[in-house]
């Protein structure tokens, strides 16, 4: 499967940004989909996933209350709604898709997908 995200962009402290994650190849639909982002000098780290079916989610502490993941599998896309914006925030943003034939619907680790998407820049101003 080929992801492609894309919404990143500049915005201001309290503002609001959507991103997307567009699927082909594969059947979308079977995977869990997962984003994560990675700062300056920072490790990648786990900001949200959601099932294959969407029943399931869940999100970093970090961003829980402000970011929403969901997913249009007619589409092959999934969302994360990202509001009240900080500076911490900042960060390249990557999805990802994990194989459903893995132990456990969602993975908190990057090496718990197998698949990767360029990543979407996303710049919070103070």
């Amino acid at each position: 499967v080929q992801l492609q995200a894309c919404g990143g962009g500049l915005v201001q402290a309290g503002g609001s940004l959507r991103l997307s994650c567009a699927a082909s190849g594969r059947t979308f639909r079977t995977y869990t989909t997962g984003w994560f982002r990675q700062g300056p000098g920072i490790e990648r780290e786990f900001v949200a996933a959601i099932s294959w079916s969407g029943g399931s989610s869940d999100y970093a502490d970090s961003v829980k209350g402000r970011f929403t993941i969901s997913r249009d599998n007619a589409k092959n896309t999934v969302y994360l709604q990202m509001n009240s914006l900080k500076p911490e925030d900042t960060a390249v943003y990557f999805c990802a898709c994990r194989e459903r034939t893995r132990l456990g619907v969602i993975s908190y680790s990057v090496n718990g997908y197998d698949y990767w998407g360029q990543g979407t820049q996303v710049t919070v101003s103070s």
